[in-house]
């Protein structure tokens, strides 16, 4: 997959989306690593996606599993997360920001492959970019179709075995306001690049099957009404909206300067946004769920989650470990 700079890149997606030539894109979040490729010209042993839309993957899970998935984490140690974690609460207080996602890179040890991790998960976005990471996520960033954009923030996770979980993700006065600053700067950014900008369904429950049990996630739908020439402009509009809101915080520009602080290392293609266009309409997901393979041959699990200032360490850290699952059962 061809590399571009942030403008090349811009102008390239502006192009093929003003000729209606479909094309797969991968935009890492600090923008630096930015891969483009007509679909008709990737190579399915360099990178295989499975979209709600599109796949280049013809391989479908029908047999169980013939072992046993060797899947081990060793997290940060609760004292290196609460470093990081005091450094995001001390410019919450400051005032600094209101919503501030904190993410850690844990290292992982599998018998599975990032390839086969990639066949055997279950996901709405799944992507393998060989020799670089697996993403297999839940979430969707932005979708545009006949004239509106779409846009799907998740904020706020439950374990789905916990008594009265729904009910107690739902009234958890934390998760709530939580979802509420994702919403309102998501609806923000969709304004920028959008009219009649509106929630057109609030904070309703998803279950997401692992292989460690389920788990509960919130999520809405905000909508806008997009230019009518928005297919020529679409890669102008994409880069507009990122970093995604919900795996940065608000307000967005000074929180992403928290995060550099707190976390104290890149992230690369992890929280990025994948995507796909097919000629016609955009569909495209934020990069969670995530196994990054270093030049090594090392793996890595990326995870986080959203900090306020009713947050409290140990959940948050208690958190992030739930959230290091492979979703294959």
């Amino acid at each position: 997959m061809r590399k571009y700079q942030r403008e090349d890149a811009i102008a390239q997606m502006n192009h093929w989306g003003k000729e209606k030539k479909p094309f797969l894109f991968l935009i890492d979040y600090e923008e630096k690593d930015i891969r483009l490729t007509a679909l008709e010209e990737i190579d399915p042993e360099e990178c295989l996606f499975s979209f709600p839309t599109q796949s280049n993957s013809t391989n479908t899970i029908s047999a169980p599993l013939s072992e046993e998935i060797l899947w081990y984490i060793e997290p940060p140690t609760q004292a290196t997360y609460e470093k990081a974690f005091s450094i995001v609460q001390h410019h919450l207080m400051r005032g600094d920001t209101f919503l501030c996602n904190l993410t850690c890179k844990i290292p992982l040890f599998t018998n599975l492959s990032t390839k086969r991790i990639f066949f055997l998960s279950h996901a709405l976005y799944k992507l393998w970019f060989k020799g670089h990471f697996v993403c297999f996520s839940p979430e969707i960033f932005v979708r545009m179709k006949e004239g509106y954009i779409y846009s799907y923030p998740m904020k706020g996770t439950i374990s789905a075995t916990l008594p009265s979980a729904e009910e107690t993700l739902l009234q958890d006065e934390k998760e709530t306001a939580e979802h509420a600053t994702i919403v309102d700067l998501i609806r923000n950014d969709l304004s920028m690049v959008a009219t009649e900008v509106e929630v057109e369904k609030y904070r309703y429950v998803d279950k997401l099957t692992t292989h460690k049990g389920a788990i509960l996630q919130t999520s809405s739908v905000v909508k806008g009404k997009l230019p009518t020439n928005y297919r020529e402009r679409i890669g102008e509009i994409l880069f507009r909206l990122l970093p995604a809101g919900s795996i940065t915080g608000a307000p967005k520009p000074k929180t992403c300067e928290v995060i550099q602080q707190a976390e104290g290392i890149e992230r690369g293609f992890y929280t990025g946004v994948m995507g796909v266009f097919d000629g016609e309409d955009l569909d495209s997901s934020v990069m969670i769920r995530f196994v990054e393979e270093s030049p090594t041959g090392d793996y890595y699990f990326r995870a986080g989650g959203g900090i306020t200032a009713m947050s409290k360490c140990t959940d948050e850290y208690e958190e992030v470990i739930q959230k290091s699952y492979v979703p294959i059962y």
